[in-house]
């Protein structure tokens, strides 16, 4: 079991930055695939970014490329999302995830968060 406490959301500009942090429980946190989500008002939830175990294997939204990056700390049990060029439609809530069971790269993922909200301001 994992548990999954992100923080770091808030209130930008447009073209601003914001880094969200998620802190996992459990000493096996290093095992596990990790992933952002978000959820916009409205509308259904969205993959974001993900990034393996190893640190090896990243992916992302075409909608997020070359502006946010994932990276992990396994030492801190940590995972972040570093979100430059912020715009307004990225307004959501922001979910943390994490996946042992191999779905991650097809966008299933065990064990989430309850989310952090990052409101962009025009």
């Amino acid at each position: 079991q994992v548990q999954l406490v992100e923080s770091g959301g808030g209130l930008v500009q447009t073209g601003g930055s914001l880094r969200l942090s998620c802190a996992a429980s459990g000493r096996t946190f290093s095992s596990y695939a990790m992933g952002w989500f978000r959820q916009a008002p409205g509308k259904e939830r969205e993959f974001v970014a993900a990034i393996s175990w190893s640190v090896i294997s990243t992916s992302y939204a075409d909608s997020v490329k070359g502006r946010f990056t994932i990276s992990r700390d396994n030492a801190k049990n940590t995972v972040y999302l570093q979100m430059n060029s912020l715009r307004p439609e990225d307004t959501a809530i922001y979910y943390c995830a994490a996946d042992n069971s191999g779905g991650w790269r097809r966008g299933l993922f065990e064990y989430w968060g309850q989310g952090t909200l990052v409101t962009v301001s025009e």
